[in-house]
């Protein structure tokens, strides 16, 4: 009985702490630089969208996504939202952005229905932002994309779902079919992960080979976290 009681007053103080990050969300210009939106992730009044990356990856990819103004993104795995954000407040006025994340996914995914009204407060006012609360895997998902891209092209892909060799291996084959030729491919966690069943650096050393590439990995011994891009030919 104690434990639900303490359960249930969690659940009160985050579903507020949740309220007041979307008035300081409102509270913040719609125009913001790489340098602005990172810093307030990483300030207390986003404490509860804090990216799971390390602040120095996070800073070089979001330089990297305002350099490129992407217009159709596509973003699966969106987790506690805080690339969300960024990719929200960083892009054209006028772009459409997609997030998959799965309901109760074993990676980090899941957010309950509740924040989405959180989430939708992220997209500026003629951005079109669709949350798709889905396998990214499903075809019936697959086919919802095709429906909101109306025949537009994906310029930036974001892969941070399901982190299987297999499952990450899938989200980029089924959806760069969507992409244009010069679109960005964004892969989170390419760093070895010991002991984990997260197997995305074998993808990625796989899929980078012959590619333009970078890497955005703070410290050549770290066990977690690390972001690849694949960028269009030179």
């Amino acid at each position: 009985m104690i434990s639900k009681i303490r359960g249930a007053a969690s659940t009160v103080l985050i579903r507020l702490g949740f309220q007041r990050l979307k008035k300081n969300i409102q509270s913040l210009p719609l125009h913001l630089s790489a340098i602005e939106v990172e810093g307030f992730l990483f300030s207390k009044k986003a404490e509860l969208i804090t990216p799971w990356q390390f602040r120095e990856e996070l800073s070089q990819l979001l330089k990297l996504f305002s350099e490129r103004k992407p217009k159709f993104i596509l973003e699966i795995g969106t987790a506690n939202g805080g690339t969300l954000f960024a990719h929200c407040r960083l892009a054209p006025d006028d772009a459409v952005i997609i997030s998959i994340d799965l309901p109760s996914g074993k990676f980090g995914g899941g957010y309950p229905a509740w924040k989405l009204p959180v989430y939708k407060s992220f997209a500026k006012p003629k951005q079109n932002l669709f949350l798709l609360r889905a396998d990214s895997h499903s075809a019936v998902t697959f086919e919802e994309v095709k429906k909101i891209l109306n025949g537009n092209k994906l310029d930036y892909l974001f892969i941070d779902g399901d982190h299987t060799y297999e499952g990450v291996k899938q989200d980029f084959e089924m959806y760069r079919t969507f992409a244009k030729e010069n679109a960005v491919y964004i892969f989170h966690d390419i760093v070895s992960h010991p002991g984990s069943s997260c197997k995305v650096y074998r993808f990625w050393n796989e899929v980078k080979v012959g590619r333009n590439h970078k890497e955005f990995i703070k410290d050549k011994h770290q066990k977690v976290f690390g972001i690849g891009a694949l960028l269009p030919a030179n």
